[in-house]
């Protein structure tokens, strides 16, 4: 018995019409989760791009101290 409810509820979110319903009863708390997120996404990426420069400073300095010596 708890496998077929649990195979009739499979079967229930399968269906086009429900996921439609589903995906437009979510968007809203979606969107709010991601307005609430965009500016530590943006940060990230800041520090990443940070991180990148630093890193490609320190290469290129080491590379001329290798030429030097």
């Amino acid at each position: 018995m708890h496998s077929s409810i649990i195979q009739s509820c499979k079967d229930i979110l399968k269906s086009k019409e429900v996921q439609q319903q589903i995906t437009i009863f979510l968007k809203p708390f979606i969107n709010c989760i991601l307005n609430e997120i965009y500016p530590y996404i943006y940060l990230s990426i800041l520090l990443v791009f940070i991180c990148f420069f630093l890193l490609l400073a320190i290469f290129l300095l080491l590379l001329k101290r290798e030429k030097t010596s």
